[in-house]
């Protein structure tokens, strides 16, 4: 039964010619009107069919722009247009691909991934093809020689079961892909797997820290493409499990965070170990001028893209700042935020895993679905917690900033900083896990006026102010100091000119990676000024920091 009834008398509704009417305009007109909208409406979704794919353009394999298309995507980004060409190399006077150093910097969630992993995985597809085309043509050339003698032709080899112990054979990948934290690196694997589900015989394999050794030794058989962490991946190489000798392509992902991780000198060893590699890639949303400086010594001649820097606006995502007097001011504030019922889902960053912990759990205790996540749980407990909020089962995700990068869920629309990060460019990190892939997103800081100082330097560093707030009945009681406490702002000072100074020693040749050790440079030694974020006393949200270690990816 339907609610459908005929309107009568004055309810009826006013026809086009009615309208006409009135604004004095004849029906066929009117009529013409709306004929003419209806065509261009039609037009219009021809017009945009019949726009060429972008991916098809840049050159690469069908089957990598089938799975593009697959995943939605047509049209690159402006990183991915710049970098794809530059990646795949140029063809020289002998005919061969001649392949460039890339140095690539560009905004979180615009795209950084797919401009470093297409790419690779086209030249290992043309390397792949020109291998099997040379294995039939020994085959054929075989069979001829059998055939003048009359003996009988030879019999094709048949591929070996590579889970079978008795065919184990070391690992040798041709691309190697680092980062820093396992989250990151299975972020990229799980990319580069659905880059390949049209390749044939094309196999990616994950190397982290916290798995079982002969899951990831099992993996490993004929992988092409390695994704892992330096710890890890070094604990493979040494116990024999994988060569990197036959590795022609290296991409660092995030290499500032690298070393702010403290691998440099695993970086230095797989830089050793890779020597005979014909392409080093770095990508990041941030290079600081030290990554640049080391950067050269162990590139030869790179290219730099710049797409979009870190002090150039996130114009999709809306950045706010809230003052608060102490830590429970601060939790009233976020409180309130979380409950705005235009949140699909947030992250919430802390400063320490301690505070981590117990944020999370007092978001449990109030009923809200929040899980924490850090460097101090194990990787399955992680993996776990990754994968429910993926899946949309967890709302909010407390985390340290080893989630600050890596980490692409469309439906984070919210980031709060709860605790202030402690370098001034993991701001950046922190609110690109919002507004991904062009979509709008929401960043709320929550800082007491202890902490202006890092403010200030979050200011200076993406030269952007912020937009004070505050809410009705939550407003800050206590008054705002007058003036900017005295130190380093942007790392201008004399921290920079120490980084400067000791980054010279890194001289050498510049013509190619043998004598490279650009790497191994740890940071400050003992005795060095104090880094900007530091020696400011225990404030809320910063924890102590002697006892706080590093979410490294080992």
């Amino acid at each position: 039964m339907t609610d459908a009834f005929e309107a009568q008398g004055e309810f009826v509704p006013a026809q086009s010619d009615d309208f006409a009417a009135a604004r004095g305009e004849s029906p066929s007109t009117t009529t013409e009107t709306f004929e003419v909208f209806e065509a261009l409406d039609a037009v219009e979704p021809a017009e945009e069919a019949k726009k060429p794919n972008g991916f098809v353009q840049l050159g690469l394999a069908s089957e990598l722009i089938a799975a593009v298309e697959d995943l939605g995507f047509t049209q690159p980004t402006a990183v991915q247009a710049q970098a794809i060409p530059r990646a795949m190399g140029a063809g020289g006077t002998d005919g061969a691909a001649r392949f460039v150093d890339l140095m690539v910097s560009s905004q979180t969630g615009s795209g950084k991934t797919a401009a470093f992993l297409l790419p690779v995985l086209h030249t290992l597809l043309q390397r792949q093809a020109e291998a099997a085309a040379a294995a039939k043509a020994e085959f054929q050339r075989q069979a001829a020689e059998a055939a003048a003698r009359g003996e009988a032709l030879p019999k094709k080899s048949k591929r070996k079961d590579p889970t079978n112990p008795r065919h184990f054979k070391a690992a040798t990948p041709g691309a190697l892909v680092l980062c820093p934290t396992r989250e990151l690196a299975q972020q990229v694997a799980h990319d580069a797997i659905d880059l390949v589900k049209h390749c044939r015989g094309l196999r990616i394999a994950n190397v982290v820290g916290g798995m079982p050794y002969q899951l990831q030794i099992a993996r490993l058989q004929n992988a092409d493409l390695v994704v892992a962490t330096p710890g890890r991946l070094l604990d493979l190489q040494r116990s024999m499990q994988i060569k990197l000798d036959q590795v022609k392509f290296l991409v660092v992902d995030e290499a500032d965070r690298m070393l702010d991780l403290g691998f440099a000198d695993d970086l230095a060893e797989i830089n050793q170990l890779t020597i005979e590699r014909q392409q080093t890639m770095m990508f990041s949303a941030t290079f600081a001028p030290r990554i640049q400086q080391l950067a050269q010594r162990v590139m030869r001649e790179p290219q730099r893209v710049t797409i979009d820097n870190p002090q150039e606006k996130h114009a999709n995502i809306k950045q706010v700042l809230f003052w608060a007097d102490n830590t429970q001011h601060k939790r009233k504030l976020l409180d309130h935020w979380l409950r705005d019922t235009s949140i699909n889902q947030a992250i919430v960053f802390a400063s320490t895993q301690v505070e981590c912990d117990g944020l999370a759990a007092d978001l449990q205790q109030d009923g809200f679905s929040a899980v924490a996540l850090h460097g101090a749980l194990s990787q399955g407990l992680r993996n776990r917690r990754l994968m429910a909020l993926r899946q949309g089962q967890v709302q909010i995700l407390v985390a340290t900033d080893v989630a600050a990068r890596g980490i692409d869920v469309p439906t984070i629309t919210h980031v709060f900083n709860f605790g202030l990060p402690m370098k001034a460019e993991d701001y950046t990190h922190r609110i690109g896990r919002t507004g991904r892939a062009g979509r709008d997103g929401l960043a709320v800081t929550f800082a007491e006026f202890r902490d202006r100082r890092k403010i200030f330097d979050i200011e200076a560093y993406s030269r952007q102010p912020f937009k004070a707030e505050a809410i009705p009945g939550l407003e800050p009681q206590q008054r705002f100091p007058q003036g900017r406490p005295q130190g380093d702002f942007g790392g201008r000072g004399r921290e920079n000119r120490e980084h400067h100074s000791r980054d010279r020693k890194f001289g050498g040749p510049r013509g190619g990676y043998a004598n490279a050790s650009g790497f191994n440079d740890r940071g400050p030694a003992r005795g060095h000024a104090p880094s900007r974020f530091q020696g400011q006393g225990p404030g809320p949200g910063s924890g102590k920091a002697r006892g706080r270690a590093p979410d490294r990816g080992r």
